[in-house]
């Protein structure tokens, strides 16, 4: 399925011009336009899902997979320290085009690429509660 007005679809089935890394019959993995750092890529599936909780079991799989074959790929090429994977859903959690997709982003020893959170601690209280709805 496709979505006529998504922009990733277009991208994904070629419509759109982009810096393609790699392609196979499920995904087109491209450069990203506004790079948080040197090499972010993301992975694309060609056919529409808008995110994790819509994608088939098989497909995310395989996505994780190609994740993990590029960024091995990638780190040599582009000599970098490290990777955050991530994959948004939703807006709160920063989604902001409404595909699947997952950001492969390079680390480099002081880029000071923003992807932090404040850490927090888990009480016993918020700790059963989530146990006992998870029953």
């Amino acid at each position: 399925m496709k979505d006529k007005d998504c922009i990733f679809c277009k991208i994904a089935s070629g419509e759109i011009p982009s810096t393609t890394l790699y392609e196979d019959d499920d995904f087109r993995v491209i450069l990203d336009l506004g790079p948080a750092s040197k090499g972010h890529a993301l992975i694309i599936p060609k056919e529409h899902y808008r995110n994790l909780y819509d994608i088939d079991d098989e497909l995310a799989a395989k996505a994780i997979i190609l994740a993990k074959k590029m960024v091995n790929k990638m780190k040599d090429v582009l000599g970098c320290d490290g990777y955050n994977i991530v994959q948004n859903n939703e807006e709160p959690a920063g989604q902001t085009v409404f595909h699947f997709h997952i950001h492969m982003i390079p680390r480099y020893k002081g880029d000071n690429v923003g992807l932090g959170w404040h850490v927090g601690e888990l009480t016993d209280e918020v700790k059963n509660e989530i146990l006992e709805k998870m029953k």
